[in-house]
């Protein structure tokens, strides 16, 4: 490990890292590019790819997101921004969690949809995008539907997990087995022009607090519909939740649920 600080330390250039180098080291090194970018992070040294978070967090903060573990329910409108930004932020592991292939009606919202990838899983095409964005971070796809019977084995690795459902039903198992195994849970929900977001901490349960009645199995979004600007919001306002999380800085949105109208660009804050 000392040749290879040395080696770091050498190429590096102003405190950063270029990926070719972080690449060659780990040829070199015959280590996998997350190991290296791990060890670049311990001495201080920053991946150039991460330059500009560099006065948003702290290498203290990013070496943390690199050793996080994230799992994402679901990976269509929300979870495909989701995925992207957890990918671009540096979360070590993502686990993507979707039984669905892509539909042509996904294709006016959700990120990771295409007309060349209409009928492929979508956690097969999570994996590919992740791959594409950052080497550093390992995607696990797990192609099914979360239930309470799969909870455990899908959230037991998880430092925080995200919501990103259209099923009421499930969505309410995920917070309860959240609440169950003590794991931070993002929720975000969206219906036409109108989203929610929310954090349950440990001993905390947002489940009543949901979009829909009842028990039916979906929210009011197929009744409103989905346009493309309404999960980019939500979605990003799910993932500055988890970085909180991860990084233990700033207010989350514990205790509180945010609920906005885009159309009228309206944001309230409810107690809940």
């Amino acid at each position: 490990m000392n040749e290879l600080a040395k080696y770091l330390t050498e190429i590096s250039c102003d405190g950063l890292v270029s990926g070719l180098c972080q690449q060659q080291a780990a040829v070199r090194f015959d280590l996998t590019f997350a190991e290296v970018e791990s060890a670049m992070l311990g001495l201080g040294l920053w991946p150039a790819r991460y330059q500009r978070n560099r006065r948003t967090i702290s290498t203290e903060g990013q070496l943390a997101l690199l050793h996080s573990s994230v799992t994402v329910i679901g990976c269509g409108g929300l979870g495909g921004y989701i995925i992207e930004g957890l990918a671009r932020l540096g979360v070590g592991r993502i686990i993507a969690v979707d039984p669905d292939v892509f539909e042509e009606h996904n294709l006016n919202r959700q990120v990771l949809s295409t007309m060349a990838n209409l009928g492929l899983p979508k956690v097969t095409a999570a994996a590919r995008r992740v791959s594409d964005i950052n080497p550093a971070v390992s995607l696990v796809p797990v192609e099914t539907a979360f239930s309470s019977g799969n909870a455990v084995e899908l959230l037991e690795q998880a430092t925080v997990a995200i919501d990103a459902l259209d099923n009421l039903t499930a969505r309410r198992q995920l917070a309860h087995a959240c609440r169950e195994l003590g794991i931070p849970l993002v929720h975000g929900a969206i219906a036409g022009w109108y989203g929610q977001v929310a954090t349950q901490r440990r001993g905390e349960d947002i489940s009543p607090h949901f979009m829909g009645q009842g028990d039916e199995p979906k929210g009011v979004e197929l009744k409103l519909g989905n346009p493309a600007f309404t999960p980019a919001a939500v979605a990003s306002l799910q993932l500055a939740e988890a970085c909180k999380v991860i990084l233990g800085q700033g207010e989350t949105i514990s205790g509180r649920m945010l609920v906005f109208n885009l159309l009228e660009m309206e944001f309230e804050a409810v107690c809940l």
